[in-house]
């Protein structure tokens, strides 16, 4: 199989080329090595694999790239919460626009299979539930709340606490900052796509990946690379709000294998026939959750690495963003069922790999 990967030179795009490559599939990277996501010269392709080093906004570029392809992973975004709402226009058009002209050149050249680096933060907060009222859904965090260290989200009907849950792929979406709403309009082009030429489309919504080769400190960095990068300086992590904040932490080389089962899966049944897979067939677009299904808080990941790197301990500062979320966890079961993917790399092993491994721009 032919794959197309954009972003191939990135974090995550980069493992998905070589899991590709492991499984016997013809891989061409495409990436326009944005300064922001590359401190100095990206590392090279493996060997086998050219890389195409332009935008996904050009078109002439695209139509060189997609000759032959069967499916695009498209991982090449702007990625995390960015500096400030000055950010937006980058992101939409480094994301929606870039998105929308890739699909439009796709259906140009009759590409019909597509995988895309979704993401969990389109759910916005969590799943919860009141004790009194069952599942609800509070709004976004008032910044009085946060100053004053009320961080924990209330019923919005009696104001009592709640319990956070696993969120599925069917609830509500709820995007809470720039980066989610263009993660979520993603997903919607990929839709039409999909509709519109009868192609086949699998977003896999990414929960907090980390590992290997994450970027260094950067404004669009992740936390695991914030506090990896800190303790890099031999400084302490700074842990926003009370620490309690529960994630899905799964590894970069997990997230390169579900790639490559969608891949395969969308390719064997996504094409003009109309063959239906477990997502659907020709003309959808299925998202499954990637994570791996254990929850922890950001302050225990902090103590997993500090500890596991030898220290510094991280410094609970009660600093908070108003664009992040409280609770965001993932059933990923669905993910599992439909195409076989168990993730293998567990926390413990996966913060002592993390701790040792220098990140991307390092030496």
């Amino acid at each position: 199989m032919h794959v197309l990967v954009t972003g191939a030179a990135g974090f995550i795009g980069s493992q998905v080329v070589e899991v590709l490559q492991e499984r016997g599939h013809d891989v061409v990277g495409y990436d326009v090595l944005l300064p922001a996501a590359h401190h100095g010269p990206p590392p090279p392709p493996p060997e086998g694999v050219p890389r195409v080093v332009a935008d996904v906004r050009d078109r002439d570029a695209l139509r060189v790239a997609l000759a032959g392809v069967d499916v695009v992973c498209h991982q090449a975004a702007m990625v995390g919460l960015g500096k400030d709402f000055a950010d937006a226009p980058d992101y939409v058009a480094c994301n929606d626009l870039g998105t929308a002209v890739l699909l439009a050149t796709m259906a140009e050249q009759g590409v019909k299979g597509l995988v895309l680096a979704g993401s969990m933060v389109v759910y916005g907060e969590g799943r919860y539930e009141c004790g009194r009222h069952g599942v609800v859904r509070p709004g976004p965090r008032a910044a009085h709340d946060l100053e004053a260290g009320r961080f924990e989200p209330l019923c919005p009907r009696c104001g009592a606490e709640l319990r956070p849950g696993l969120v599925g792929e069917d609830a509500p979406m709820d995007p809470r900052n720039v980066y989610a709403t263009t993660k979520l309009t993603q997903e919607h082009l990929a839709a039409s796509w999909a509709r519109t030429t009868g192609a086949r489309a699998t977003s896999l919504r990414y929960h907090n990946v980390y590992g290997p080769g994450m970027p260094r400190d950067t404004p669009y960095a992740g936390v695991a690379s914030l506090f990896r990068s800190a303790l890099a300086r031999r400084e302490a992590p700074q842990v926003y709000e009370d620490g309690g904040q529960r994630r899905d932490f799964v590894h970069v080389r997990d997230i390169a294998e579900a790639n490559a089962l969608a891949i395969e899966e969308v390719a064997a049944l996504g094409g003009a026939d109309g063959a239906a897979g477990p997502g659907g067939g020709a003309g959808t677009l299925t998202a499954y959750n990637a994570g791996s299904g254990t929850p922890h808080t950001v302050g225990e990941m902090a103590q997993a690495l500090a500890d596991a790197y030898g220290g510094p301990d991280p410094q609970v500062t009660g600093a908070f963003r108003l664009g992040d979320v409280r609770h965001i966890t993932a059933d990923s079961a669905r993910l599992r069922a439909d195409l076989g993917w168990h993730p293998r790399v567990g926390f413990d092993e996966g913060m002592r790999d993390f701790a040792k491994s220098p990140l991307r721009g390092t030496v």
